[in-house]
């Protein structure tokens, strides 16, 4: 069992923010609905994350089992990152998210 799981058994909320929380974590996963993107790609649709941010988050979700990270044996390395099907299971969550955001006036 996950160390969040343990810590955070008795509030489902607590344990879904810990695993998704934070301000670059939902934008990666919501780009990656779209499909398979390459580290520059992300960069690019996420301007004002820093470079570590965006690995500190990507490394994160890695672990955490939602997303993939597949390299690619070639010069230069070709890093690829894509949903894992438990990361697919928050399609709904994300699109709720946009779909919320879209409505308010930010």
């Amino acid at each position: 069992m996950n160390e969040y799981n343990e810590n955070y058994k008795d509030c489902a909320v607590e344990a879904a923010v810990m695993v998704i929380g934070g301000k670059w974590k939902p934008m990666l996963l919501y780009h990656l609905l779209s499909g398979t993107k390459r580290f520059s790609e992300l960069q690019r649709l996420i301007p004002q994350a820093s470079d570590r941010m965006i690995t500190k988050s990507l490394r994160e979700l890695e672990q955490d089992n939602l997303i993939l990270r597949e390299m690619f044996a070639e010069v230069p390395v070709r890093v690829e990152y894509s949903l894992t099907k438990d990361g697919r299971t928050l399609i709904p969550i994300l699109t709720a998210m946009s779909d919320w955001g879209n409505q308010r006036s930010i």
